[in-house]
């Protein structure tokens, strides 16, 4: 059974959840309700860290700034 609750976050990051959500074809409450069953369920049916995180990154472009600072500051 659903029960209804009251939560209160930063009024920017509302806009940003729901295209989240909305971009992965699920609503912004079955987001959240995923993301606590994850938190808090048995690290057993969480899987190992590898299984958590699969998926949940994605590489950054080589022409991003970010990565070109990164590669000056490592490979020197």
């Amino acid at each position: 059974m659903k029960a209804k609750l009251t939560v209160t976050i930063d009024r920017d990051l509302v806009p940003r959840a729901k295209r989240y959500a909305r971009e992965r074809g699920v609503s912004l409450s079955s987001l959240i309700e995923d993301a606590l069953e994850k938190m808090t369920g048995p690290e057993e049916e969480a899987g190992s860290f590898a299984e958590r995180w699969r998926g949940a990154m994605t590489l950054t472009e080589r022409d991003d700034e970010r990565y070109r600072q990164l590669i000056d500051k490592y490979h020197r």
